[in-house]
């Protein structure tokens, strides 16, 4: 009789919690439990002196945090792993270790090396954490979003946000994605812009995570190009570059992670087809200007009177836009999740698709008909994704 896999993985996740080794725990593929309940974050933390482990409960709209002593924390996981979660990541200061289980129950472990360095427990009320090291300073100085003091300078508050935000919820998708581990992750970052969040991509991995990661930034303006490649040679970080051409013309083999932000109407749809082609393991996307469905909407009677304004046309092409594209990136087997990443108070440009590669392709016939009668609903008979992917929107297609 083999191993006991699960009680493997506990074993190891009770040791590292009792030598100070424990790092962070992601449960994730939950079932049963509460519907729209995700994901579950445990890391240590120091409460009244002491030790601690705090629980995130991520619902679709919400997050729940509590806070246990450590013999109740393990005997809560062990209720949970391999139950309601069916993938338990763990981190630990000496290696990475995963429990999944297959849709037959079947548990598979595996292990990597370490994700991070040693990190010492949390302080309940100290100042909020940043997934950044203090050498991204260089680049934050250089982009103009802090000054030489590493204060942020005025009118770049949202922007410095932004990054943080933006990095932090990197941090959860590449623990619930299967990136490799006996090799460096491959990161591209299309129309990148002036680099910001490239940069920060490459800080996350490299300099956090501790996970050798080469990341490419890719942007038109030349001008652009030249800036940040020259501030990713000052900063030695030798494994960013910076290169010039579109994401329709992009050559990408072979990539883990696809990041667009802001791609302006259907280049999000070529950055999605980019990633899907070089088989990203995980896909990021931020949608920007979705202009290709406004002048095929179709008023169905009941939305007639609403649609007649031109701010409900808008606002109906974008949410019917992203919503094929969701759909489509689960017709190609795809897990997604659609949410507002920052306060629209920052930035009007807030909505993000994030899209995980399953290790299994599910059957795709109840999808196809879902997208097929969501555009036959608004009378869409073209979108650049399904284009790419040669799927088609008519109903009456075999």
């Amino acid at each position: 009789m083999g191993p006991d896999l699960r009680e493997t993985f506990l074993t190891e996740l009770r040791t590292s919690v009792q030598d100070s080794t424990f790092v962070k725990l992601t449960l994730g593929k939950a079932r049963g439990g509460a519907a729209d309940l995700q994901n579950i974050y445990i890391r240590p933390l120091t409460l009244r002196g002491a030790p601690h482990l705090t629980f995130v409960w991520r619902y679709t709209t919400k997050d729940i945090t509590k806070n246990f002593i450590p013999a109740e924390a393990l005997a809560q996981i062990e209720t949970l792993v391999g139950a309601q979660f069916h993938s338990a990541h763990l981190f630990t200061t000496a290696r990475t270790a995963q429990l999944e289980y297959n849709k037959k129950g079947e548990p598979r472990y595996s292990f990597g090396p370490a994700a991070v360095g040693e990190i010492q427990p949390a302080d309940h009320d100290r100042t909020k954490s940043r997934l950044l090291p203090a050498t991204s300073q260089t680049w934050l100085e250089a982009l103009g979003v802090t000054n030489p003091a590493g204060v942020v300078r005025p009118g770049m508050a949202d922007k410095h946000r932004q990054i943080h935000k933006f990095v932090e919820i990197l941090s959860h998708l590449a623990a619930e994605a299967a990136l490799p581990t006996n090799r460096p992750v491959e990161i591209a970052d299309m129309g990148c812009g002036k680099g910001y969040l490239t940069f920060a991509t490459h800080d996350y991995f490299n300099l956090v995570a501790s996970r050798p990661t080469n990341v490419m930034g890719l942007e038109t303006r030349p001008e652009l190009v030249e800036k940040c490649q020259a501030i990713a040679r000052r900063a030695g970080s030798a494994r960013l570059t910076f290169k010039g051409g579109t994401i329709q013309s992009a050559s990408c083999t072979a990539l883990d992670v696809l990041i667009a932000l802001h791609a302006c109407d259907t280049a999000t749809d070529d950055a999605i087809f980019k990633g899907v082609q070089a088989g990203a393991t995980l896909i990021v996307v931020s949608p920007c200007c979705q202009k290709e469905l406004r002048p095929q909407l179709t008023a169905a009677p009941l939305l007639a009177p609403v649609l007649r304004h031109g701010i409900f046309q808008e606002r109906h092409a974008e949410f019917v836009t992203d919503a094929l594209r969701a759909l489509l990136l689960e017709w190609a087997g795809y897990d997604t999740k659609v949410f507002e990443f920052i306060s629209t108070e920052h930035t009007a440009r807030n909505l993000m698709i994030t899209a995980t590669k399953r290790t299994e392709k599910p059957d795709s016939t109840e999808t196809a008909a879902q997208i097929r009668t969501l555009a036959d609903f608004y009378g869409i008979k073209t979108h650049a994704l399904a284009r790419h992917f040669g799927f088609k929107l008519s109903s009456h297609a075999e």
